[in-house]
């Protein structure tokens, strides 16, 4: 059995991180915010996997994270939740109410008045 020298694993440690990092900030902003356990489910990527990538791209400013306790069936559920740093998503597909204009109101309602 050959033993590998600790520079090379670590090397590959941190690769097969960066690896992952593309396919996580693909799933936030597919999703938005969400748990690292969701993310985890989304990608494929093995939960342990998906928190020791965290701390790396937030550090680089990459992502916002915090620790968040959840409660299911009154137990905790301690994770990560996790959205794009600065990222805001393009709205929705579909019709959207304008902003409501109170000048703009009353002017409408002064020319239905004329009529």
């Amino acid at each position: 059995m050959q033993m590998v020298p600790a520079q090379n694993t670590i090397f590959i440690f941190t690769e097969e991180i960066e690896m992952h990092a593309t396919t996580i900030i693909q799933c936030l902003k597919k999703h938005g915010q969400l748990l690292d356990s969701e993310i985890a489910a989304a990608t494929g990527i093995p939960l342990a996997t998906v928190r020791s990538s965290l701390p790396g791209l937030s550090e680089r400013g990459e992502i916002s994270s915090c620790t968040i306790t959840r409660f299911k069936n009154g137990k905790p559920i301690e994770g990560f939740l996790c959205r794009i740093a600065g990222y805001v998503p393009p709205p929705a597909a579909g019709r959207k109410p304008g902003p409501k204009n109170k000048s703009q109101n009353q002017s409408q309602n002064q020319n239905h008045d004329s009529d």
